[in-house]
């Protein structure tokens, strides 16, 4: 089989502020900006991997979700625990530094992890967990 990875989603609870953070403090590209009844779907991706994208939704969207779900949804993207992206740099210094001083919110620094990975780890501005790991 030839299967690659397309597009992820991760949810966002204001889409300026999520723009800001994955185009202007990551430095992804906006892929496309999609608003339909109110909502944005935003698409960004890493410059030079055009085949990989993360799409920025709103997840009060999905039809299929009831209230008392979209509550536990918001709840959860409050303290953090919902969505999570997992990405990788060859300067994980250089990075974290880059991304510190530009005022997002740290969760740990460069850390030597017990399993065999050395990464740090911010929150988006919906809570979601951004882990980058060094490549080695």
């Amino acid at each position: 089989m030839d299967i690659t990875i397309h597009s992820t989603f991760l949810p966002h609870d204001d889409p300026d502020a999520a723009l800001a953070f994955y185009r202007d403090k990551l430095g992804f590209e906006v892929r496309q900006d999609v608003g339909y009844n109110g909502l944005r779907w935003i698409t960004v991706g890493p410059p030079g991997q055009p085949d990989t994208s993360v799409v920025l939704n709103p997840p009060q969207a999905n039809p299929g979700l009831t209230d008392d779900e979209r509550r536990v949804i918001a709840e959860m993207m409050a303290k953090g625990t919902f969505g999570a992206i997992l990405l990788a740099t060859k300067d994980l210094d250089g990075t974290f530094e880059r991304l510190q001083a530009g005022d997002v919110e740290v969760v740990q620094e460069p850390t030597e992890q017990p399993y065999g990975v050395r990464d740090c780890a911010f929150r988006d501005p919906a809570g979601n967990m951004v882990r980058i790991q060094e490549l080695r």
